[in-house]
C-alpha cells in the first residue's frame, strides 16, 4: 500500500485506489503512522465453502469487519443467483461490526436489513448457508436492544453462518468402525465429534 501526497488518493501495490490509513480490528480509522490491524486482501476469489469458513473464523475470533470484507469479495465477484445471498451476509457482518463498535442504531438497522433480505430470497440457502441461524441471532440482538439500551460490553457468541458439517467417524486402530452411538452425548443427544469427548459442551455430562 502506498500513501500519496496531499490531494491524491492512496493506492495499493496494483495501483488500485484504496485508503492506506491504518485501522483497528473493527475497521475504525487510526492516525497515519499508527500500527493498525491488517485488512483482508481485496478482490480474492474464494470458493463458496472457503468464503464461509474464512468468514466464520473471523466472526468467531471477533473480527466482523474483516468477515464483511470476505463476504463483500464474494458478492462483488459473483454474477449468479447466489450474489444476493453474499450481499445479505455482508450486510449482516456490517451489523455485527456496528454492534461491536457500540453503535446500537447502526447495528439494528443493518441486522434488520440483512434479515429481511435473507427471508425474501427464494429457495434453499446455497452452500450450507445457515440463514435461519443468522436471522435468529439478529432477532435476539435487535430484541435485546429494542428498549434503546446501549450495545453490550461483550458480543454474544458469534452465530454460525454455515451449517456445521458433522465430523465423520474414523476407524479404530484395529479397523473396526467407530459406533455412532459413542459419538453422541447420552444426556442430551449432542453430537460430540469424537469418541470419549468429555464433558459434553451442551449439558456438561462427563
Amino acid at each position: 500500500m502506498t500513501t500519496s501526497g496531499a490531494g491524491a488518493r492512496d493506492r495499493d501495490q496494483a495501483g488500485t485506489a484504496r485508503n492506506a490509513r491504518p485501522r483497528d480490528k473493527l475497521g475504525r480509522p487510526l492516525p497515519y503512522g499508527t500500527a493498525g490491524v491488517a485488512r483482508q486482501p481485496e478482490g480474492v476469489r474464494r470458493t463458496p465453502v472457503e468464503t464461509l469458513l474464512e468468514a466464520q473464523r473471523l466472526l468467531d475470533d471477533g473480527y466482523p469487519f474483516h468477515a464483511h470484507e470476505v463476504f463483500e469479495d464474494a458478492w462483488k465477484l459473483s454474477d449468479g443467483p447466489e450474489r444476493e445471498w453474499w450481499k445479505a451476509l455482508a450486510q449482516f457482518a456490517v451489523g455485527v461490526t456496528h454492534l461491536a463498535r457500540g453503535n446500537t442504531r447502526g447495528a439494528v438497522a443493518l441486522l434488520q436489513r440483512s434479515s429481511r433480505a435473507l427471508e425474501a430470497l427464494p429457495g434453499i440457502p446455497p452452500f450450507g448457508i445457515d440463514a435461519a441461524a443468522v436471522r435468529a441471532w439478529s432477532t435476539s440482538v435487535v430484541d435485546a436492544l429494542s428498549d434503546g439500551s446501549t450495545a453490550p460490553a461483550g458480543l454474544p457468541a458469534a452465530p454460525r453462518v454455515t451449517a456445521a458439517a458433522p465430523v465423520r467417524p474414523t476407524s479404530e486402530p484395529a479397523g473396526d468402525p467407530v459406533c455412532w452411538l459413542e459419538l453422541v452425548c447420552a444426556g442430551c443427544g449432542q453430537f460430540l465429534g469424537e469418541r470419549d469427548a468429555a464433558p459434553c459442551p451442551r449439558c456438561g455430562l462427563a
